[in-house]
């Protein structure tokens, strides 16, 4: 090739890839992301890393609770998806709480916390597990003095916040460390990203029956559920097939008086669903399987066949996601 030929070359070649023009080599696809209606998560968040580390132990400190036996960590186990695999969970003093504890991953995405959806920020939902009389029952006075008879946090407070020690203070610390908690790199994600070969050709399947039976209506957004409100029974009586309702089971109702608000709550994320078992406000459901029937029974009101149902599994499974590095 002449001077002249390998000019016009050049010229022809983006700088970044001059050397693929030069040698004849086809350059290599770049995937593009798909247009789907559901995104990838995003970044976390950029904050304070000794902030997010202060939040960090206080997730894990049982002295948040009055009796020093329960943290934010016993509900809501990294380890195990963020929640902890259990119907109703276990608060101080041996009680169980009214409802499922959903997972703590993603759940800064939310647009509003609770299955009722009564807490609209994560600082709200911190404290009010803090004074709930059966998650922690404690209260802000006497827990500020449990904290302030500890040095390290002491000294913590006084160093990263203007006011020291306060009860907003450990609210914005702890919803800090929460909001890192981003379970990125999910398969479903990365097909997102346009990697189209990690999905096989089932759960690609099951992508988009998930679409065409309408899931997607609800179970939408960014975290795939958690931005809207939905009426538990849309298509039929659940709670009086499931039989012994209870005060839970009316959902906002308890929140707003407003009958219209009866037996709905916040449609959840289905990020991490595969390792997030049981299902639903009340844990009635074991398994994905179960919990796919009862939604296409009572939401959408059909039945799928087995053959839809383990597709729609399947692509559910693809939903999982990884923290620090790891498969959830």
């Amino acid at each position: 090739m002449n001077r002249a030929a390998l000019a016009r070359r050049l010229r022809r070649c983006h700088l970044g890839v001059a050397l693929w023009c030069l040698l004849g080599i086809a350059l290599p696809a770049i995937a593009a992301p798909l247009d789907e209606p559901l995104k990838p998560l995003p970044a976390p968040p950029d904050l304070d890393p000794r902030r997010v580390e202060l939040g960090r132990r206080l997730f894990n400190e049982p002295r948040l609770s009055q009796d020093h036996s329960r943290s934010c960590a016993s509900c809501h186990r990294l380890d195990q998806g963020g929640a902890d695999n259990q119907a109703k969970s276990l608060g101080i003093k041996g009680q169980l709480t009214l409802v499922n504890a959903p997972s703590v991953f993603n759940a800064a995405l939310n647009f509003r916390q609770f299955w009722d959806a009564r807490a609209v920020t994560l600082e709200a939902q911190i404290d009010q597990v803090v004074q709930s009389p059966i998650e922690m029952g404690n209260n802000w006075p006497n827990l500020l003095r449990t904290l302030s008879e500890d040095p390290d946090y002491r000294q913590s407070f006084a160093q990263l916040y203007p006011d020291a020690l306060t009860a907003a203070n450990v609210q914005d610390a702890l919803a800090s460390y929460e909001r890192t908690l981003l379970s990125s790199g999910s398969r479903f994600d990365q097909y997102l990203q346009g990697n189209t070969e990690i999905l096989s050709l089932d759960e690609k399947y099951g992508y988009q029956r998930f679409k065409d039976y309408g899931c997607i209506a609800c179970h939408q957004g960014v975290n795939i559920g958690g931005n809207m409100l939905q009426k538990f029974g849309v298509m039929g009586d659940y709670f009086a097939a499931r039989g012994n309702p209870t005060e839970a089971d009316l959902g906002r109702f308890l929140i707003t008086g407003d009958e219209q608000d009866r037996n709905v709550f916040k449609v959840p994320s289905l990020r991490n669903v595969a390792v997030t078992a049981p299902y639903f406000h009340d844990g009635s459901a074991q398994t994905l399987e179960q919990a796919v029937e009862v939604m296409f029974k009572y939401q959408l009101g059909r039945t799928p066949s087995p053959q839809d149902t383990g597709l729609i599994v399947k692509f559910l499974k693809t939903l999982t996601g990884q923290w620090q590095d790891k498969p959830l």
